[in-house]
């Protein structure tokens, strides 16, 4: 207990001295070159941004005003075109993990550039199924955040706080609607989790972490089901809620030292549980038959629409549990046997990579 309450007095202050909570430290990078030099599997994952980030710097920024994705069937101009768009997130977080790595200061410039084309193009509307695609961008602004021209940091900022803005104004927050609990609402904490620990804007801590505790007690249950998972008959969903959830309880477990992952609701929910609850359908213990019984009727709209994944009886991969479960290992190493056991190769990514150099709360 002492020592989580000097970890946590020690993170706090250091909320105030620009630390990376949402990225990766100077320590953590110094130490993923290294493994990067020695690990041909994290070799591998990394060669694929340093592409991407070569790739980026012959090309333009397409920032678009607003993203349109939500409830809308593939194939739609209009969400084509923002997915299109949506890429630069990948090349800005690509640039930026490359100028951290290797310093070449031309990778700063461009990531510098997509991120100013987006702050002065994009206007978030509170949207948190549309916004939360803007994850790598903001991730990618965290890396590099203390680097940039001060005139530009000023005008990311500045649009970072408008999404913090527009999501705590969300009309999908609103008490009475199902998007004030499902997974719209883990998506919309985790938007505004990371966009105000890159501020390392404090005032929004405790609003939060309220938010999240309510989160886990209304949309997680006590078996490990969650309303999405019930109520969309998919484990596609109840992956879709716990991923926002993990990375918000990593935000916050690396800015304060306090571990959302095991923590439980009155009624005895809690993330491990839902995690927990995933295990044997990624490892292939289990199988289920997505959306049979869904209650909504975008799911029946994609199904008819025939988008892979999406019909009805389509048996869940357990390659879809394998970015939450890599979330999941931060919190406990042991997950890292179910990403891998259920697949000729291994699952090795980005997250696990990350996990390798991270300071990690001890496994239970």
């Amino acid at each position: 207990m002492k020592r989580m309450l000097l970890l946590a007095a020690f993170h706090i202050a250091a909320l105030h001295v620009q630390a990376q909570y949402v990225s990766s430290t100077a320590a953590e990078i110094k130490a993923l070159k290294g493994n990067i030099e020695t690990n041909a599997a994290v070799r591998k994952v990394f060669d694929l941004y340093r592409q991407t980030a070569a790739k980026a710097m012959d090309e333009q920024p397409n920032p678009i005003e607003t993203i349109v994705s939500q409830g809308v069937l593939a194939g739609n101009p209009a969400k084509t075109a923002s997915l299109k768009s949506l890429k630069d997130g990948n090349k800005a977080y690509a640039l930026a993990i490359c100028y951290r790595l290797y310093g070449q200061k031309q990778y700063l410039e461009k990531a510098q550039e997509y991120l100013l084309a987006w702050a002065r193009t994009n206007k978030p509307n509170g949207d948190p199924i549309n916004e939360t695609k803007l994850e790598d961008m903001i991730t990618g602004y965290d890396l590099l955040r203390n680097d940039v021209a001060a005139d530009a940091r000023t005008e990311i900022d500045s649009w970072l706080l408008s999404i913090v803005k527009a999501e705590l104004n969300s009309t999908s927050a609103k008490p009475g609607k199902t998007t004030c609990f499902n997974n719209w609402n883990s998506h919309r904490i985790k938007i505004i989790t990371l966009a105000t620990f890159t501020l390392h804007d404090t005032s929004y801590v405790q609003p939060i972490y309220h938010a999240l505790e309510k989160q886990i007690a209304k949309d997680l249950n006590p078996d490990g089901t969650s309303f999405d998972f019930l109520e969309r008959d998919a484990l596609h969903y109840h992956t879709y809620t716990l991923e926002p959830l993990l990375r918000t309880c990593m935000v916050i477990y690396r800015a304060t030292g306090k571990n959302y992952f095991v923590y439980q609701s009155e009624n005895g929910a809690s993330i491990q549980k839902s995690v927990d609850f995933l295990v044997p359908f990624v490892t292939g213990a289990k199988t289920h038959p997505e959306f049979v019984n869904s209650k909504v009727g975008f799911d029946k709209a994609r199904a008819a629409n025939h988008e892979k994944g999406y019909e009805a009886g389509t048996l869940f991969s357990p390659v879809q549990g394998i970015y939450t479960l890599s979330l999941a290992a931060y919190f406990n190493h042991t997950y890292i046997n179910n990403v891998t056991s259920n697949t000729e190769q291994p699952n090795f990514n980005l997250q696990l990579a990350l996990n390798q150099v991270m300071i990690s709360p001890p496994d239970k």
